[in-house]
C-alpha cells in the first residue's frame, strides 16, 4: 500500500510536469477563480501534491454529505473524518503510509524520527503549511505549562520529552533518549493533534506574542478570565470557523441543530486524474440528543454514509428499510474484541470490595454464571463470537484458543468458587453476603446506548442465579465520566475497541484502568516512577506493566508481536477485565448514489475510521 502511493506521486509528478496532464477543480472554486476571488488551482496546491487512487472511479464534484451526531463535540471533524496525520492508517487498519509527511526516515535504534513535509502546502487561508507550524506547537503549546500542564503521554518515552528541532521549512525531526518502537503508528493514530496549529494565526491569541494589556483585553471581550481559555476557543476548529485548516473540509456555520463545513479551496491532495479533492462542496451534520432519533433518520434514508452510532442491535431495521430509502447496509470488520467489557474497581476505598475485587477467582467466577450464546443471539444478532475481550482475532497479538478462558457458561462450577473464596453466607433472598455482614450488591454504571442496558440486565438475571446481586445504573456520558474520575463507582462497561492494534493505546491490556474516565492508579505510578498513583502489586500485574515497557522500547516488529502476545495470555487468565460476546462487525450505512465507500473496512478507535478509507474521495453520483 505504502510503495504505491508513492508510485502514484512519482507518476503524478512526472505527467505534470511535462504538462500532459493539468489540474482540476470544483465548480464552486473555479467561479471563485473567475472572480480573482481566489489563485489558479495549480497555485494552490503542494509541488507534488499527494495522489489519492479512488476505490472504485474518479468522483463528480458537487453534492453535501448528509450525517447525523449527538452535539457538537460528536462529530470528529478534526479526527474521524478528516484526520491528517503525520502518517495516516493502511485501510486494513494493519500499516501506516505517508501523509502530511511524505517521506520518513528511522535511525536504525528507533530514537530518531525525520519527517519530510509537501513544499508548497497551505493552509485553508493561503498561507504556507510549514515546519514553522510544528516548531510553534511544540514550544508554544507542548512545552507551555498554562496550556498543557502534563505533556500527553505519546509524545515522551520513558518519562521524557524528545529533543524537537525543525531541520529546514520542510524537514522536522524527534530525538528520543530511548528507542520508542510504536512511535510511528501512535502518530498514525495521534498527531492529527500536530496538524490543527497555524502559527500565523494563533500567535494572535498567545502570550508570548502580545504585550500584557492587548492580551487581557482580547481575553476580557471574549468572555474569559484567563488568556489560555481564550487559545482553546480560538484553536477548536469546531467552533471557531476563522481557525485554518489542512483538512479536505472546514467548519462554515453551526447552530444548535446543525453544523455545516464546507471544502476547503486549499486542499493539497488530488486522484489520479489530477481531479482536486475533495469531491463533495459540503458535509452538514443533523445534531440530536438521542440515539433513537439518529437510528430512524439513517433507516429512513436521511444519512448518505456513517459509521458512528450505527449500532449492531438495529441491523434488522437498517435491512428491513433498505429498498425503500435506497440505501445499502455493509458490516465492516472492526477491533471490537468484546462489544460489552465490564471491570471492577481495582481502587475503591472499602478495602472489602478491593480485595474481593482483586480476586482473580470472584472474577473468574461471574465469568463463568454468564450464557454468551444467549447474549449473542438476543443482542448481538448472533453476529459475534462468546468470548472474552482483549484483540480481535484477525490481530496478530491474537493467541488462539486463549480468547475462550472463563467464557463458557458454567453456573455450577461459578457457585462452587465463590463458595470457596469464603462468600458462603447468604441472605433471606438468597444473596451473598460480605465478611462485614453486608450483601454483595454490584452497581454496574453504564451509559444508555450500545446495546449496554440491554445486556446488563440479562447479567443482573444470570449473577442472580450464583448469589449476586447487581443493579444498573444508567447514566448521561458526563456523569458517568464524573464519577469515574472521582473514583465513585463500583463496576462499569465499555466496548473493547482498540482490538487490532492495541500496542498503540493498550487501554484494555494494562490492568486498573477502564474505558470511560477511570482512572488507572497502577499505571500512573508505574509511568510516573513512583510520583503519582499506587505501587502495583508484584507478580503477574508488575510484570504485565514491564512487558509493555519492553513492547514500546523495541525496535524489532517480531519481538513485538512476541511480547505483546504475552501481555494477551497474562489478561486472558486474570481477566482484569471481562469480555462478554466479541469479533463484532460494524454497521455501516450507505446511500446507493454515494460512491467510493469500499465494501470492507476496519472500524476501530486508534485508526480514526473512517479516514483510513479517504472520505476526500467519496462522492454522490448525480
Amino acid at each position: 500500500m505504502k510503495s504505491r502511493i508513492v508510485f502514484l506521486a512519482l507518476v503524478m509528478t512526472l505527467v505534470l510536469s511535462f504538462g500532459v496532464l493539468a489540474y482540476n477543480e470544483a465548480p464552486m472554486l473555479k467561479e471563485k477563480v473567475d472572480a480573482g476571488l481566489l489563485p489558479p488551482v495549480d497555485d494552490r496546491l503542494p509541488e507534488e501534491p499527494l495522489v489519492i487512487e479512488p476505490w472504485h472511479e474518479i468522483g463528480e464534484y458537487g453534492g453535501t454529505w448528509r450525517r447525523v451526531a449527538f452535539g457538537v463535540p460528536d462529530i470528529r471533524l478534526d479526527e474521524n473524518l478528516t484526520a491528517e496525520s503525520l502518517v495516516r492508517w493502511t485501510t486494513d487498519g494493519a500499516d501506516v503510509v505517508p501523509n502530511v509527511a511524505k517521506a520518513w526516515d528511522i535511525s536504525d535504534d528507533a530514537k530518531v524520527f525525520t519527517f519530510y513535509l509537501y513544499p508548497g502546502m497551505r493552509w485553508s487561508d493561503g498561507e504556507p503549511f510549514t515546519a514553522a507550524d510544528f516548531d510553534f506547537w511544540w514550544n508554544d503549546v507542548i512545552l507551555n505549562k498554562e496550556i498543557t500542564p502534563v505533556p500527553p503521554t505519546w509524545v515522551t518515552q520513558a518519562g521524557k520529552l524528545p529533543e524537537f528541532k525543525v531541520i529546514d521549512d520542510y524537514t522536522i525531526q524527534f530525538a528520543f533518549s530511548e528507542p520508542y518502537g510504536t512511535f510511528l503508528r501512535l502518530l498514525a493514530h495521534q498527531s492529527h493533534i500536530m496538524t490543527r496549529y497555524p502559527a500565523h494565526y494563533l500567535k494572535q491569541f498567545h502570550a508570548d506574542y502580545l504585550s500584557s494589556d492587548e492580551l487581557e483585553a482580547k481575553t476580557k471581550d471574549a468572555g474569559f478570565e484567563y488568556w489560555y481559555q481564550l487559545f482553546a476557543n480560538k484553536e477548536d476548529p469546531l467552533a471557531n470557523s476563522d481557525l485554518p485548516v489542512i483538512w479536505a473540509w472546514k467548519t462554515a456555520r453551526r447552530s444548535p441543530g446543525e453544523h455545516i463545513a464546507e471544502r476547503n479551496a486549499y486542499y493539497w491532495k488530488v486522484d489520479t486524474a489530477g481531479n482536486q479533492l475533495p469531491y463533495l462542496d459540503y458535509m452538514r451534520h443533523d445534531i440530536v440528543e438521542e440515539q433513537q432519533i439518529l437510528t430512524l433518520k439513517a433507516a429512513t434514508g436521511e444519512v448518505d454514509m456513517q459509521i458512528r452510532h450505527m449500532n449492531l442491535e438495529d441491523l434488522p431495521l437498517y435491512k428491513t428499510n433498505e429498498e425503500r430509502y435506497g440505501y445499502k447496509t455493509l458490516l465492516w470488520d472492526s477491533g471490537l474484541a468484546s462489544g460489552y467489557l465490564y471491570y471492577f474497581n481495582f481502587f475503591h476505598e472499602d478495602p472489602i470490595l478491593r480485595d474481593l475485587f482483586r480476586n482473580d477467582d470472584f472474577r473468574r467466577a461471574l465469568s463463568l454464571a454468564i450464557d454468551r450464546y444467549e447474549v449473542n443471539d438476543l443482542v448481538f444478532m448472533g453476529q459475534g463470537k462468546e468470548r472474552q475481550g482483549g484483540v480481535v482475532t484477525q490481530s496478530p497479538f491474537h493467541v488462539e484458543g486463549t480468547e475462550t478462558n472463563f467464557a463458557q457458561y458454567d453456573p455450577e462450577l461459578a457457585n462452587e468458587m465463590l463458595d470457596h473464596i469464603g462468600l458462603t453466607k447468604r441472605d433471606s433472598e438468597g444473596y451473598r453476603v460480605l465478611p462485614n455482614g453486608e450483601r454483595l450488591d454490584i452497581v454496574m454504571d453504564i451509559v444508555g446506548e450500545r446495546g449496554f442496558p440491554e445486556v446488563s440486565e440479562l447479567l443482573a438475571g444470570y449473577w442472580k442465579d450464583v448469589g449476586v446481586r447487581m443493579t444498573v445504573n444508567t447514566l448521561e456520558r458526563s456523569f458517568l465520566v464524573t464519577r469515574a474520575n472521582a473514583g465513585e463507582w463500583i463496576a462499569s462497561v465499555w466496548q473493547n475497541n482498540r482490538g487490532l492494534t492495541p500496542e498503540v493505546e493498550p487501554v484494555f491490556l494494562l490492568p486498573g484502568g477502564g474505558g470511560l474516565g477511570q482512572v488507572n492508579h497502577w499505571r500512573q505510578w508505574w509511568d510516573s516512577d513512583g510520583a503519582r498513583g499506587e505501587e502495583p502489586p508484584a507478580g503477574p500485574i508488575c510484570e504485565i506493566f514491564e512487558l509493555y515497557d519492553q513492547v514500546l522500547t523495541t525496535a524489532d516488529t517480531d519481538e513485538q508481536v512476541e511480547l505483546m502476545q504475552q501481555i494477551v495470555k497474562l489478561n486472558m487468565d486474570h481477566i482484569w477485565y471481562t469480555g462478554v460476546v466479541g469479533d463484532l462487525p460494524q454497521v455501516v450505512i450507505v446511500k446507493d448514489n454515494f460512491m467510493n465507500v469500499p465494501e470492507n473496512g476496519v472500524f476501530d478507535w486508534v485508526q480514526k475510521t473512517p479516514g483510513p478509507e479517504a472520505p476526500e474521495q467519496f462522492f454522490i453520483k448525480q
